[in-house]
């Protein structure tokens, strides 16, 4: 299928791994030209000889931690007037509300919602110029189904959802869409690092909790964060221009409820 955003350019944030780094591989074969932010180098220049050899085309990268305003600057810099913004930041891990400080809710909101919303309004009014642009933010199921040991990701994700669905409504008749997937329990370092944290603080073994998130899951397996890619390189395509405002689960069938 052609996506029709050959000679497009993309910004993809947490682009050296996971999922982010899968939605890069697909954009790139859809023939975009891709550029990579994380914050560190070592991990963007595997990532992105790696996507090289994978697609044929040449994948950009840049160090930028989307939390600073250095970091957001560095990415532009790297990526002048992206035509498709991937917001993507690792979760919080599980823990006590009780426990969390002011310090750590402001993290979790400078990595998953001001961050975003940020690149987001530096790029959507250029876009909106240009007659076209897609905005997809990576965030989790647990915006739809949360679980209160996930408060400091599923507050901060909520709050960026949210506001991209605002937005949206305003956009679309420029050609500019905001769309969000809500991945549920996939195989990437996150959930690896998620597990570890519910293994320490439950004193389980890290394989048994591990096999049982699988177990739990209908489709008996964790999500490939090659799916996610799949579905963002759709989302980013000409094809997906009616498409807005949506929140889209991407979890095995996991979620209880019919809406």
């Amino acid at each position: 299928m052609d996506l029709g955003i050959e000679g497009r350019r993309a910004l993809v944030f947490g682009g050296s791994k996971g999922m982010g780094r899968a939605c890069a591989r697909h954009l790139a074969q859809a023939g975009v030209q891709v550029c990579i932010a994380a914050r560190t180098e070592a991990t963007l220049v595997e990532a992105a000889c790696a996507l090289a050899a994978d697609t044929g085309r040449t994948v950009d990268w840049v160090v930028a931690d989307i939390t600073t305003e250095a970091g957001r600057d560095a990415a532009l810099a790297a990526c002048p007037a992206p035509d498709i913004l991937v917001n993507n930041a690792d979760g919080f891990p599980p823990g006590d509300f009780r426990e969390w400080l002011p310090a750590q809710w402001h993290a979790a909101l400078d990595a998953m919602m001001v961050g975003p919303i940020e690149m987001i309004r530096r790029t959507v009014d250029p876009m909106m110029e240009r007659r076209f642009g897609r905005i997809v933010n990576i965030v989790s199921r647990s915006v739809k189904s949360p679980h209160l040991e996930l408060g400091l990701s599923s507050g901060a994700r909520s709050g960026l959802v949210g506001f991209s669905v605002a937005l949206a409504k305003h956009t679309v008749r420029h050609n500019v869409t905001l769309n969000n997937l809500l991945p549920g329990v996939f195989a990437t370092d996150a959930q690896r690092r998620h597990v570890h944290k519910l293994s320490q603080t439950s004193g389980r073994p890290f394989e048994e909790i591990w096999a049982e998130r699988e177990r739990s899951n209908p489709a008996r397996r964790f999500g490939d964060p090659e799916e996610i890619g799949a579905w963002c390189a759709f989302l980013a395509s000409q094809h997906a221009g009616y498409m807005t405002g949506q929140s889209l689960l991407v979890d095995g069938g996991d979620y209880p409820g019919i809406y």
